[in-house]
């Protein structure tokens, strides 16, 4: 099940159309964990307190269906991620909240396994999600090495795997439309040289991207305190906030 953040200004009428946050948690992981290690509600609270009860509205979203499941966040013979991302999340929020649903006001973004999915939202979707926060992501989705993830989702079809992997994409297209960020742990010496190399590709790739170190490893240290120092970032990208 998903956990859903909603601001004050929600509650309020008449109700302003808020934009929306989509969050994913790592592998392991489950949604509850931004609530706990993320803070992300203390984070929106924090935020919505400064600008008169406004933040945007956060869904943190299932991208793993189990604990310690890894289908890679993208349709595959492991499972439907990208579709349950890029399709269903945005229609059910369209049923069952009242949001912005432009595009330009809707972000993804995530920690470690999630980090790489948002990345692989942002440029599978860049329709969908042209917004993206990539916390401590990889080079592209693994489960472990590139032959192993490849048989195992596309029977060995390497095609099929660079057709939605992000850094083939981004050689391949530009996204002028795009912007988001790469941020890594100061200590965090196993993936920072990847999120380098992924926010050059980004940066090449006509993406409007920066890059942000914090304090601590590859830990929820650094990715909450990445989210309560990317929000207002955010909120401007998003037009919550001038």
């Amino acid at each position: 099940e998903a956990e859903i953040y909603l601001p004050p200004a929600y509650f309020t009428n008449p109700r302003p159309l808020l934009p929306v946050l989509v969050l994913v948690a790592g592998q392991p992981g489950q949604p509850d964990d931004w609530l706990k290690g993320g803070k992300m509600p203390t984070t929106m609270d924090d935020f919505a307190a400064r600008h008169g009860g406004l933040a945007p509205v956060v869904i943190v979203a299932d991208a793993t269906g189990t604990v310690l499941g890894n289908p890679m966040c993208m349709d595959s013979k492991l499972g439907k991620v990208a579709t349950y991302l890029a399709t269903d999340v945005p229609a059910w929020a369209a049923a069952h909240l009242q949001v912005d649903q432009d595009p330009t006001a809707w972000a993804i973004g995530g920690l470690s396994y999630g980090g790489t999915c948002a990345l692989q939202m942002a440029t599978n979707f860049p329709h969908v999600y042209p917004t993206f926060l990539d916390f401590s992501g990889q080079r592209e989705p693994t489960l472990g090495d590139r032959k192993r993830s490849v048989d195992a989702a596309f029977d060995g079809d390497e095609a099929a795997f660079e057709k939605v992997n992000p850094a083939d994409l981004l050689r391949n297209n530009k996204y002028p439309d795009s912007s988001g960020v790469f941020v890594v742990g100061e200590s965090d010496h196993d993936f920072a040289p990847g999120q380098q190399e992924m926010f050059n590709a980004a940066q090449a790739a006509g993406m409007d991207v920066h890059f942000a170190e914090y304090r601590g490893g590859h830990s929820w240290a650094v990715w909450s305190a990445a989210l309560r120092g990317q929000i207002e970032w955010l909120a401007r990208r998003l037009g919550l906030i001038e």
